[in-house]
């Protein structure tokens, strides 16, 4: 007989928005471990961000959230590092690439958040665009050459495969088009993008996350 309260800890409970760059990195995760997980939605147009239900899971008021083993986690890159650790998936294969993948995780909080911020008042704040835009914008063009420098004469960030440093930095960078950038004059990172789009499991943000609750039964 299956342990059904075992097996429901076991799962993972993701809690997104489907515009959100951040729900798009850990669900990346999953969809390219082959992992069977439940997503939930949360409607950010609609404010149940900042409704009592959800910030009992998250104190700020945002997404994602992954729910496992009775832990819950907050910010996307905490559960990178949760997810790559529990599961060996997109984990670096030495203490000093798992370093590594980390360090770039953490830089794409600081830098490769810019094209977010970008892409965000282009799309969702039209009256206020143009000036935060363009004090952002030198900043995510900065971040996006960075990497294309970085991925001179490499497959990936660290190491030999994929780790959690490529679905995080890549999952930030999903959405440029939407703030007016691209790697188009990237060929490095133009390259590293095409890679990670071949690998088994690979979506975009639209066509991955679901705009309602859903369970994915994984590979």
């Amino acid at each position: 007989m299956i342990d059904s309260d075992r097996s429901d800890a076991e799962r993972f409970i993701l809690h997104g928005s489907f515009t959100s760059s951040s729900t798009y990195k850990p669900m990346l995760f999953l969809a390219l471990s082959g992992l069977p997980f439940s997503f939930r939605t949360v409607n950010l147009k609609k404010g149940v961000q900042k409704e009592a239900p959800h910030l009992a899971l998250s104190r700020y008021g945002q997404v994602p959230v992954l729910q496992h083993r009775g832990l819950t986690l907050v910010m996307s890159n905490v559960i990178l590092d949760y997810l790559a650790r529990t599961t060996g998936r997109f984990e670096g294969s030495t203490e000093q690439e798992r370093i590594n993948a980390r360090e770039w995780l953490s830089w794409e909080n600081d830098a490769i958040t810019n094209v977010a911020r970008v892409r965000h008042f282009a799309r969702f704040r039209p009256d206020v665009e143009p000036p935060i835009v363009n004090f952002f914008r030198p900043q995510a063009e900065a971040a996006l050459d960075l990497i294309d420098r970085w991925l001179d004469g490499r497959q990936w960030l660290v190491g030999e495969h994929c780790t959690i440093a490529d679905v995080g930095c890549w999952g930030r960078m999903v959405f440029m088009a939407e703030g007016g950038m691209s790697l188009d004059r990237r060929p490095n990172a133009r390259a590293w993008r095409d890679r990670l789009m071949a690998l088994p499991g690979f979506a975009l943000p639209y066509d991955l996350i679901p705009q309602k609750d859903a369970e994915f039964s994984g590979q």
